[in-house]
Formats: structure tokens, C-alpha cells, sequence
């Protein structure tokens, strides 16, 4: 309900507050009472501080932990959800450790302390000065380089957004200088400004020149230049009259703002020849945006070394490189300082950097680099609301207030081309009653099965020359089998396009949310109805109840079928799809909304993160800051039951193809996002590989997991290799102890090593000497994410795919849990010796999707990780009686449908979901076609998923059919191409070049005649490329 105030309170008297700060953590009701129901009171909390409608941080010192520890380890166990997990399902920011134990007393850092005043300070300032005077920066991405990667976001239009919240702002009264009247204006032509900015010989030439590039690029797409976005043609170029904004920094200036300390470490870490990137020809750091007004819109450094990726992996004490210091630093620097005296940033989208950098993994201190870069500089991040994972890492540590954006809408694959073909040769087979006319469809359905690839996924059963021959019956069966791989495929969602920031929802978007959501439990029809139906009830506002409302709805449309003895059942759906149009509706403003109110010095509602399909509709509407999950509540018992499911499935599969052998060891990969949105269900697989069942306490959470008898558990206890990503490792550091516990004991009970296959690994490893033979749980270095294998091949420099599994291993040789770190030393312990016999002895590595927007191919974290790790198991397998090393299967549940306990869980070889992944989208017209449409960000994300994959070809297996068709839909089909050289002349270089290196690479068979039509393209996109960079001299 609605809160009301006490009858003595008096509005006269009461004290205005600015920001609000708790001091202990905790739940904001109910206090550590309430922490045992997380959640219980979490909407009067969010009501009550919505009323309030300020900042709400908190800070206190650590009560569980030493201060010593503290800058060791970070924040750990339950410390971290006492101070961050439970505060943020309040909508909680910014949360500042202020100090911790020191003996039995409690000590305050007083350098943390003004890092509370400081980011207080940050909030009170903006919300006290005027809208039309408040200095404001929006920070875009453009990493990786040299890939037509400026202006692009995880699920996101960036132009179009960027172009709506600047017409938002002027409308709010902030100074967005012409761009918001000026009908030529246009987020692209900003976009395509600053990606000139980000030109080597631009940056090269110089801040002070940059305004003389981006006019003579002007002049030259008046004159026709093809090679020039055509925006830029536009009067005035299409920038409302935005202008360069930059600097020139010297190393002895960056000094004087970073200060001597951390300029101490990066002079360090960064050799007067080898400063990085963002260099001008005098060494000097050159950082530059668009001044628009009082607002700065740049692009954010690359953290990497362009051509070097490397480095990354072999220096522990990396610093951000100079001009990435600088562009942080002069952006905070006020303007009597010569700075752009910003005084709050917008980062635009997913995601950028700054949280990533060195520093602690929780709870940062003063050499942390997000904290020092950040300063008190409030932090409006929008991000993608199905990643609460990440986001987490954007809110703790780069002080980010989060606001979601909705994932863009649903279509279904369809067939297409040989597909609908083949479909349309079936049902002809199935209609025909002679046997003459049958036998002819034979030839064709078989030879057009081996031109699509399906013999892969639907096994044949004979051969060509046995098509006259082979029964009926048998024949019948694979037809029926065909058959239903296509309608699997034909119904297969996938994410359409891209979502805009500031735009409303089109009818026919809500239509494919809708589809996808209700899938065949109301028509088309019906659900064009509910939207006509919700259209006129926004328009003529009745003022019935929402029941008689339905009824007038579905007698008005649906005739006579649907009266006032409407079904119970039926009515129910239409009031759910009613209520889902409204947030969908309500999302396309308050997402916007938010951002201002954010801007304004306000409070974001909190909301949990997820998608619509998964997690329903508590994920609406977006514009929230989003939260993760109680992490001392997994797995839930849903997720518990599926896993087991799940982990059973995965044993069957594996004996079943290896002569009823248990895999030995399994390597299950434990990701941060999939942990949250399944509620643990990978925490599940792997407590049920080796034999243990949660126990939790009468208040729902998990206090251990206990070890399953083996008489009860009727087979052997399964090793397991758990893979943890950096955000799993840093935000379920409780999940961690748990599972190292109960590998401990595993590995110690008193069961044979014949059972408990833990044990026989243990024992091998003692026997030479390894210290911690119970290891399994390792990830990247304290502090470090990613295994740098996407890097790598992102760069093309990698020898051979051997090469890539050993990058994964080197980047993930850190064995975590209760035993590691501490005594002054950071958690995690450099254990090479175990991994590598965990490694040997790996025969199977599991992966869980938890959405459609996030498949294989479609990001490069998947190849990175699962797929490298593959690789470095096999690298140490001994060679067979052929010469070749046994190959490593991957199993693959995809965890985004059928989320019931009681419903089956597929568990998929890898090469399987690749296939169908790439059928439904990189190859469907339907698919390319809308993210053609999206224009800049749409060639990239295109691009992207090239490199993906080579990635997958590199690591595990891409069918030949695959190259062909990609090759065939964007590099070949001259009206596609056009359209992506226009849009993104860098994009179309990388397709180009991604299918010419998997050729060379061997991954590839094709013709030379392709192949020479492939070097063409790549010549000439090289030299439009080589053109547009050598344009300014």
C-alpha cells in the first residue's frame, strides 16, 4: 500500500534532507531483523525513500573484518551482503567501507571518510544548481579499435539514444547549445564526429587540430565522398553545432590533478616509449569529446594496448594507461582549472571499462583505480537490465547508479531459403500417395538435407546409394525427425535489432514481446486486439474496474465467443498481456525519466535484474536500478531441482557415448550472470556431479553442502573443475567457501577412490608432493577478469588453437576457497600443478545460457572461456592409436525456457547449439536484416559476431556451411555489403577479413573463385579504410 504519515507530523518543522546515509547496512526496514527475510519489506523501503527522493549510500566500517584483510582480500562473505547485497535491494549507491577491526576495536580510515563526503558532496552539488547550469558528460564506447566498434552497446542504438536524451535534457532546461532545435541534427553525425576523433592520425596530429578534421571530412561528404558518413552532408554537418573540446596533456600536467602517488605507479608501469594509446606526435596525451552546450560527449579510452594484448596477461601490477588517467581526470577538473568541470557522467550503455580496472575485487580503497578516476563524480550508468551480473561490478566498483534499459524485442527464426525449401519438399513427401512420386522427393529432401547441414543435426540412417532401397519405415522416421527439427528451429526466438533509449514502443514491437512471452497461448489475433484494446482505454481513460474493463474489451473484439461468462483462464492472460503492454509502455518513458531524475540528485527505484521471458514481468518496467540476488539463498529449490535434472542428464549422455563409462571429471563454468537469473541452477549441476544436496536453516538459507552416502547416491561422485568467472568469485565469495568445503571433505572421505573419483585425484596429486590436492575452484588473478583469449583472437595474433587453450590456463591458474589467501597475502593462490591435473583428467565441460539475447555466437565470452578451456583440456590428453588427442565434449543447457521444476532440461552438445544458434540468426535474412537496419551499431554487432565465429572454429568445431552462407548473406550479396560499408566501413572490413582468416587458418573449404571475390572486397574496404584515415594529414 501507499505510505502514509504519522497525524503529529508536521511538514513545517521537518528538516529537508539532501542524500541519506545508513550506517550499518543492512536491510532499510527491518534492520539485521530483516536481513532474514531478504526482500520482505523492500517495496515500503523503496516507497518511503522514493518519497524522500534522494541519494540514498551507505557507509560503515567493516564489523566481521580487519582492516588488513580488508586490503588484501576485499570485502568477503557475509561482510559483503550486509553491506552491499541487502542495502542495494533498497535501491542502495555508492557504498563506502570506512574502515574495519583492528584488534577488537573498530577503526575509521579517515581518507574513506572524506571519500564519503566527497561522493556526498558530488550529489548535493548537481541537485543544487540549476538545470541550465549544470555541466554534464556522456561517456560512449569504441572498443575493440580499428572494428567500427564507436558508438555501440550491448543491445543498444547509441546514436539514436544519445540524440534522445540530449532532446530530453534541453526539454528539462539544461544547455544542449543548437543540437536539440537544429532539425539537422542527429546522434549519428556525433558519432561519426567522434569516431574521426579516434583516428590514430588524428590523435596523432593532436587535440587542437581535430575541429580542422571533422570540417574537411564535412566538405567532403557534401561533395559526394562515399567514404564519409553521410550525415556528416547534412547542414552543419548534422552536429547542431557541437565543436571540439580537447587537450593536450604533458605527463608533468597529469601529474599535478592525479597526484604524485598514483602517477608514481603508472610512470612505473608505463615507460616513456611505451605510453599506450591516445599519444599525439609530441608524446603528449590527447583527450577530446563534442562540447554540445554544457554537456561533453566523448569517447572512453581504450584500456588495452592496441596490437599488444598481451601485456594484459603478464603484468600483475597493470595501471590504466596515461591518457586513460587523463581523460577521467580532466573531465573532473574544474573549468577556472582548464578542465571540462563535469559534474555528473552518463555512461551510454553496456558497458564501459572504468569498474574493470585494477583495484580491489569489493568494497574499494584508495588504490583502487575506479575509485581515484571516479572521484566524488556522480555516475548515471545505463545498462542493460538482463545483466544484473555485470552491473553489479558497475555499481560497487564504479560507484555507478544503475538504470536498465529493456532488452530489444523477440522475433521467431522462420525458415528461409534452402530451409523453407526443404519444408515445403517434406510436406510434398507426406501429401504424395504414389510411390513413384515419393521416390522422386527422395533424392531432392536428401540432397538438400547435405546442402543446409541438417545431416548433422537429424542422423541419417543410410547412404545416397541406398535411397532406392531403404524401407519405408525407416525413411518415414527420418522425414518425421527432419520434420521436427524444423519446426524447433522455424519457432526458435531471437533478439531483433536493437533497443532505443527515449522512443516509444511500436505496436508491432509489443506484438513480439508478447508472442514470445505468451508463445502459442494467445493468437495473433488476440493479442492485436489487447493492444487496440489497451490503446483505447489510454484514450478514453474508463473509469470501470479493470474486470468490467476486460469484459467490454473482449465483447467489443472477439464477438460473441467471449462474453461475460468469459473463462476464467482466458480472462486471466488477457489481463496479464494488458498488464505487460502497460510496463512495456511505462518503460519506454521511465527509462528516461530516471536518468533525469538521476541527474537531478534523485533516487532510482530498485528492481531485480532478468528478461522478460526467464523472469517475468517483476523485470518491469525498466529505468531501475537494478540488484542481484540474496547470494546466501542458493540454489532455490527450483534451481536445485533442475540442476539435479540437468546433472543427471549430462552423466546418461556421456555414458551413453562412451561405452557406460562416467566422465572422471567434469568442468562446469560458474558465471556470475547465469547464477543470478537461474536462481544457482550451475551451482546445482555441480553439487549433483559429485553427490552433495544443500542444507539450509529454517530462515531459506544455505549453511552447507552435504556429501550424498554413496549407497544412496547408487553411482561414482564425479569430479569437477569448477571454471568461476571474476564477477562469481567476487560476488558469491559465500558460494565459494561452501562448494571448497565440501571438495575438501569429498576429497577426504573415507570411500573408495573407485567411488569418489575427487579422491583418486587427490590422492594422484599427493602422491607428488602438490600442496591443496582438494583445489577445484579457480578463476582469473585477485582482482582480474577475463581469460584475454577473445583479445587475442579479437587481434588476429595467435599462432595456433593449442596456443588459445594455454591462454586460458595461464589466466586461470588461481585456486580460491576458505584455505587460500589471508595471513596478509590477497585471496587466491597461484595452483598450476592441480588445474593442469584437473585438466588431464576433464572429459566433459558444461555451460548453462540463461537468455536468448546472449547465445554462442553471439558475445565472445563464451568461446573465450568455455570454449579455450576445452581446448586446454585437450591439450593434455595423450595421443590415440591414430595420432590424435581425444576430444573433449562440451554439454550445453539452455536455461532461458522450460524454467518449471517439473520440466524437462535439454542438455545439448556444443556443435548442435552452434548450429542452431547460427541457422536462426547470422544466417537468417530475417535476423540480418534488422540489424541492418540499426545502421552503425548494427554493421558492428554483425561484425562481432564474425569474430565469434572464428573464435568457435578455433576452439571447437564450425560447419563448413556456416562459412558459406555468412560469406553468401554479407560479403557476397552486393546490396547487403553496400549497406554495411556505408554504415560502417570498418565493420565490413572485419566480415571480410574474418572469413579470409578462417581460410587461411584452415577452419574454412571453399573455392577460389570465392576467395577471390572475398580479397577484392577486402582490398577495397582496406583502401575506403586507409582513405578515411590518411584524409587528415
Amino acid at each position: 500500500g501507499v505510505i502514509s504519515r504519522d497525524s503529529t507530523y508536521k511538514p513545517n518543522e521537518a528538516t529537508s534532507v539532501d542524500a541519506i546515509v545508513s550506517t550499518i547496512g543492512f536491510p532499510l526496514v527491518g534492520g539485521p531483523a530483516g536481513s532474514m527475510e531478504a526482500g520482505r519489506n523492500v517495496d515500503v523501503a523503496s516507497q518511503l525513500l522514493k518519497s524522500m527522493d534522494v541519494p540514498y549510500v551507505v557507509a560503515s566500517p567493516l564489523l566481521l573484518q580487519s582492516i588488513p584483510m580488508w586490503k588484501s582480500n576485499g570485502v568477503l562473505g557475509l561482510q559483503s551482503v550486509v553491506l552491499y547485497s541487502l542495502p542495494e535491494l533498497d535501491g542502495a549507491i555508492d557504498t563506502v567501507v570506512l574502515g574495519g577491526l583492528v584488534g577488537d576495536k573498530i577503526a575509521l580510515v579517515p581518507e574513506r571518510v572524506r571519500k564519503l563526503c566527497s561522493r556526498l558532496k558530488g550529489w548535493i552539488d548537481i541537485r543544487k544548481t540549476p538545470p541550465s547550469e549544470r555541466k554534464v558528460s556522456i561517456m560512449i564506447y569504441g572498443f575493440p579499435p580499428n572494428v567500427g566498434a564507436v558508438g555501440t552497446a550491448a543491445l543498444l542504438d547509441v546514436p539514436n539514444s544519445l540524440e534522445n536524451i540530449l532532446k530530453r535534457l534541453h526539454r528539462e532546461g539544461y544547455d544542449v547549445g543548437d543540437f536539440a532545435t537544429n532539425q539537422d541534427a542527429c546522434g549519428e553525425s556525433l558519432v561519426a564526429a567522434l569516431t574521426i576523433q579516434c583516428e590514430n592520425s588524428v590523435i596523432a596530429a593532436g587535440a587542437d587540430r581535430m575541429q580542422c578534421a571533422i570540417e574537411q571530412r564535412m566538405e567532403r561528404a557534401r561533395n559526394g565522398d562515399k567514404t564519409v558518413p553521410e550525415t556528416l552532408a547534412r547542414p552543419g554537418g548534422g552536429l547542431g553545432r557541437a565543436t571540439v573540446r580537447g587537450v593536450d596533456m604533458s605527463f608533468d600536467e597529469l601529474e599535478k590533478i592525479l597526484g604524485k602517488f598514483m602517477t608514481k605507479k603508472v610512470r612505473r608501469a608505463w615507460s616513456e616509449k611505451e605510453r599506450g594509446p591516445g599519444i599525439n606526435a609530441k608524446g603528449e596525451m590527447v583527450v577530446s569529446g563534442l562540447q554540445v552546450g554544457n554537456v561533453w560527449i566523448t569517447v572512453q579510452p581504450l584500456l588495452g594496448v592496441e596490437g599488444d594484448p598481451m601485456r594484459l596477461l603478464f603484468e600483475r601490477d597493470l595501471t590504466p594507461h596515461p591518457q586513460y588517467c587523463a581523460a577521467y581526470e580532466w573531465m573532473r577538473l574544474p573549468q577556472e582549472r582548464g578542465g571540462v568541470g563535469t559534474q555528473a557522467v552518463i555512461h551510454l550503455g553496456m558497458h564501459g571499462t572504468v569498474e574493470w580496472l585494477p583495484g580491489q575485487p569489493l568494497g574499494n580503497d584508495r588504490q583502487s583505480w575506479s575509485d581515484e578516476l571516479l572521484g566524488g563524480l556522480p555516475n548515471i550508468y545505463i545498462y542493460a537490465a538482463n545483466n544484473p551480473s555485470e552491473s553489479i561490478l558497475a555499481k560497487r566498483r564504479g560507484y555507478g547508479t544503475i538504470v536498465s534499459y529493456n532488452v530489444p524485442p523477440y522475433g521467431r527464426a522462420g525458415l528461409y531459403l534452402e530451409l523453407a525449401n526443404l519444408k515445403d519438399l517434406v510436406n510434398e513427401y507426406r501429401t504424395v500417395e504414389s510411390a513413384n512420386g515419393r521416390s522422386d522427393l527422395k533424392e531432392a529432401i536428401f540432397a538438400t538435407c547435405e546442402k543446409c547441414g541438417i545431416n548433422s543435426d537429424v542422423a541419417v540412417p543410410f547412404n545416397l546409394s541406398e535411397l532406392s532401397t531403404i524401407s519405408i519405415d525407416v525413411f518415414d522416421e527420418w522425414i518425421a525427425n527432419i520434420s521436427n527439427y524444423l519446426v524447433e528451429l522455424e519457432e526458435r526466438l531471437f533478439s531483433s535489432g536493437l533497443h532505443t533509449i527515449g522512443r516509444e514502443t511500436s505496436d508491432e514491437e509489443l506484438s513480439s514481446y508478447l508472442n514470445a512471452y505468451f508463445s502459442n497461448k494467445l493468437s495473433e489475433e488476440e493479442i492485436k486486439n489487447a493492444i487496440t484494446a489497451w490503446h483505447q482505454k489510454e484514450k478514453t481513460n474508463h473509469s470501470h474496474s479493470f474486470l468490467s474493463w476486460i469484459q467490454d474489451f473482449a465483447h467489443n473484439f472477439m464477438g460473441d465467443v467471449i462474453d461475460s461468462k468469459l473463462d476464467a483462464a482466458d480472462n486471466s492472460l488477457l489481463q496479464e498481456a494488458t498488464n505487460i503492454i502497460e510496463l512495456l509502455a511505462r518503460s519506454s518513458s521511465e527509462e528516461m525519466d530516471s536518468v533525469v531524475n538521476a541527474l537531478d540528485g534523485g533516487y532510482v527505484l530498485p528492481a531485480p535484474g532478468g528478461d522478460l521471458l526467464r523472469d517475468g514481468t517483476s523485470v518491469l518496467p525498466t529505468g531501475r536500478n537494478i540488484h542481484a540476488l540474496d547470494p546466501y539463498r542458493m540454489p532455490s529449490a527450483g534451481a536445485w531441482a533442475r540442476g539435479e535434472r540437468a546433472a543427471n542428464e549430462i552423466i546418461r549422455q556421456h555414458r551413453e557415448s562412451n561405452n557406460g563409462a562416467f566422465p572422471e571429471t567434469c568442468a562446469v563454468t560458474l558465471w556470475g550472470l547465469d547464477t543470478i537469473k537461474t536462481r544457482g541452477e550451475s551451482i546445482a549441476i555441480v553439487l549433483s556431479l559429485v553427490g552433495a544436496r544443500p542444507v539450509k536453516e529454517g530462515t531459506g538459507r544455505t549453511v552447507c553442502f552435504e556429501l550424498i552416502p554413496l549407497n544412496e547416491l547408487g553411482r561414482p561422485r564425479i569430479d569437477v573443475l569448477a571454471s568461476l568467472s571474476g564477477i562469481f568469485r567476487d560476488s558469491f565469495a559465500n558460494v565459494v567457501d561452501l562448494l571448497d568445503d565440501m571438495f575438501e571433505r569429498a576429497a577426504f572421505a573415507d570411500e573408495s577412490p573407485d567411488m569418489n573419483y575427487i579422491k583418486k585425484h587427490t590422492m594422484d596429486l599427493e602422491t607428488s608432493g602438490t600442496e591443496r590436492p582438494a583445489a577445484r575452484l579457480f578463476s582469473n588473478p585477485p582482482g582480474d577478469y577475463g581469460s584475454m583469449v577473445n583479445e587475442v583472437v579479437g587481434s588476429g595474433d595467435w599462432d595456433n588453437s593449442d596456443s588459445l587453450g594455454e591462454i586460458w590456463k595461464g589466466r586461470n591458474s588461481y585456486s580460491y576457497g576458505r584455505k587460500e589467501g589471508g595471513g596478509g597475502v590477497r585471496s587466491g593462490t597461484w595452483r598450476p600443478e592441480v588445474l593442469d591435473k584437473l585438466l588431464s583428467t576433464t572429459d566433459r565441460v558444461v555451460q548453462e545460457i540463461d537468455s536468448i539475447e546472449y547465445g554462442l555466437t553471439d558475445i565472445q565470452e563464451y568461446y573465450a572461456n568455455t570454449g579455450a578451456l576445452k581446448k586446454a583440456a585437450e591439450n593434455r590428453k595423450e595421443m590415440d592409436n591414430t595420432g590424435r588427442k581425444k576430444k573433449v565434449a562440451i554439454s550445453v543447457i539452455e536455461a532461458f525456457g522450460g524454467t518449471s521444476d517439473s520440466a524437462e532440461v535439454p542438455v545439448k552438445d556444443v556443435e548442435d547449439v552452434l548450429r542452431m544458434e547460427y541457422r536462426s540468426k547470422l544466417l537468417n535474412p530475417k535476423w540480418r536484416d534488422a540489424m541492418i537496419e540499426q545502421g552503425s551499431g548494427g554493421a558492428y554487432e554483425v561484425s562481432q559476431r564474425m569474430t565469434a565465429m572464428v573464435g568457435w572454429a578455433a576452439t571447437s568445431k564450425v560447419d563448413n556451411f556456416v562459412f558459406d552462407q555468412a560469406a553468401e548473406r554479407y560479403a557476397l550479396d552486393e546490396e547487403v555489403s553496400k549497406k554495411l560499408q556505408k554504415s560502417n566501413p570498418e565493420a565490413f572490413k572485419n566480415v571480410v577479413r574474418r572469413l579470409l582468416e578462417a581460410n587461411g587458418r584452415g577452419m574454412w573449404e571453399t573455392d577460389e573463385d570465392t576467395l577471390e571475390k572475398l580479397r577484392n572486397l577486402y582490398s577495397d574496404a582496406d583502401d575506403l579504410v586507409e582513405q578515411i584515415a590518411s584524409s587528415f594529414n
